[in-house]
């Protein structure tokens, strides 16, 4: 009798699409790749419908219980925008309850396997030592080790308990770096000891309470491997994760396109170095570009040929993947009405919790005129898929302020005429961004600092920028449905609609 196959070392990889249908030609592409899993981004979930229907045909495509992935933080990033949105874990660091992140969790499960998404990149366990981090921020539960395990381990079984595989994120921490490894190779020159007592609590504290997977950062650390980043260093995968804290679940790499790794190891030669270090799934993001994935297939084939890569190796990183599709199928659950209502006001109550005063912030007359100033768009970059612009921010606040106007920050004539118009009207000046204050927002803000009227500073995605400011403000961290509701209600004294 003959020896069934080896797996192709294809098996290890997980892929994305280009949109939110799998044609016959790409279906026909996916079957003959034959990956480990799909990862879906917001351009794949138009609908709850049409994308029910892309999870169905991809695991058609493959025949098998294939393991859907996406980034279902919370917060900034989300992928599914029309489900209870979790809350920022940096709002659930805000509020420091156990239970509050286990139900985080579970909300972001439940939106996730009413679809048959079985794999949640989430939540991050990266503890946020440096507040002007320009990739972790608010993903992050906060600056205290103790705090991000006690929190981020139970939104992880929150998650698993709901059907949903956690993986917990990015390991071994990105919480000390400057640099985003989207664009360039961060280096952290912590000691050995320094990890042990900051970044890696709450990785250890994910492995002793078993979570399904995690996820790798591609950053290098000197003192422990001074040539391989995370991702790719049989010293941090095989020898800390695996040999020293023995966790037997799931690694999987960040997306493998990010320039820390594609730039240093081009042509998809990480993919084989990333198996051979412990990694199990081998995340990439062509972003609609199909042959980047065909090129990492044809790496792992050529490193099995040449013996970079161990076939017994390939085998071990399958079937963990199998086990982990055998213990979370995807079978679509459905999302009950009663139960959405549950979590929308779940989501409500921790925004309000989470709500923050730093200094003497007004209340608004409702039935008053009041003034709206804000940057037009956003700047995206990054894990971020979206943003709040200045429409979305004020169509937010009028249904409690039916009298607001508004002018973008960038519109010196607009903001003039604005404050000319109603002078004695309050105003309210949101930060909207993730990265550095304009520095029109800048000058706005001393400027209505300087008026008799009220002013109040909306910190709306990154806290710390509420002490850049000489106004008092509100802190909500986050730009949610539930976290304007939460601020319009504060400002006002209505409860909004």
């Amino acid at each position: 009798m003959r020896a069934p196959a080896a797996p192709s070392p294809a098996r290890t990889l997980i892929v994305d699409l280009p949109g939110p249908e799998l044609t016959p030609a790409l279906g026909r592409w996916l079957r003959a790749l034959n990956p480990g899993g799909v990862c879906l981004f917001a351009r794949n979930m138009p609908t709850p419908g049409a994308t029910a229907r892309l999870v169905a045909d991809i695991r058609d495509a493959l025949e098998r219980d294939a393991l859907i992935a996406t980034d279902q933080e919370g917060g900034a990033v989300l992928r599914r925008l029309d489900s209870p949105q979790p809350p920022t874990p940096q709002g659930l660091g805000v509020l420091g309850d156990e239970g509050a992140a286990f139900e985080a969790g579970a909300l972001a499960a439940r939106g996730l396997l009413e679809l048959g998404i079985n794999w949640n990149y989430a939540p991050s366990l990266d503890v946020n030592v440096d507040p002007l981090n320009p990739v972790i921020g608010e993903r992050s539960f906060g600056a205290d080790p103790a705090l991000v395990a006690r929190l981020g381990v139970a939104w992880a079984r929150g998650s698993e308990a709901a059907g949903v595989l956690s993986s917990v994120k990015h390991y071994p921490g990105h919480g000390d770096t400057r640099v985003d490894s989207h664009l360039a190779l961060p280096v952290v020159g912590k000691t050995r000891a320094e990890l042990e007592a900051c970044e890696w609590v709450p990785f250890r504290a994910a492995v002793q309470a078993g979570v399904g997977s995690v996820m790798t950062a591609h950053i290098l650390y000197p003192a422990l491997d001074p040539e391989r980043p995370a991702t790719l260093s049989p010293t941090l995968l095989g020898g800390v994760l695996r040999g020293e804290w023995g966790y037997d679940g799931v690694i999987v790499t960040d997306a493998m396109d990010m320039k820390a790794v594609a730039d240093r190891y081009p042509g998809g030669r990480g993919a084989a170095l990333a198996l051979a270090a412990g990694a199990d799934a081998v995340l990439v993001c062509g972003h609609g570009d199909q042959t980047l994935h065909d090129l990492h297939a044809a790496a792992l084939d050529t490193a099995l040929l040449d013996g970079t890569l161990d076939p017994a190796r390939v085998d071990e990183a399958v079937a963990r993947l199998a086990q982990a599709a055998a213990r979370f199928p995807g079978s679509p659950r459905p999302y009950s009405p009663a139960q959405r209502d549950q979590d929308e006001a779940a989501t409500a109550r921790w925004a309000r919790g989470a709500l923050e005063h730093r200094g003497a912030v007004p209340t608004l007359d409702p039935a008053a005129p009041a003034l709206l100033f804000a940057p037009e768009t956003g700047e995206l970059g990054g894990p971020y898929g979206d943003h709040l612009g200045l429409n979305a921010l004020a169509e937010a606040l009028r249904p409690v302020l039916p009298g607001l106007h508004a002018a973008p920050v960038e519109d010196a004539a607009a903001v003039q005429a604005l404050l000319a118009r109603f002078a004695g009207a309050p105003a309210l000046l949101a930060t909207t961004d993730r990265w550095a204050i304009p520095g029109a927002t800048r000058a706005l803000a001393a400027r209505l600092a300087a008026r008799p009227a009220p002013a109040v500073h909306l910190a709306l995605w990154a806290p710390d920028a509420a002490a850049q400011l000489p106004l008092p403000a509100l802190v909500t961290h986050g730009f949610r449905r539930a976290h304007l509701q939460a601020a319009a209600q504060v400002l006002t004294g209505v409860p909004a609609p």
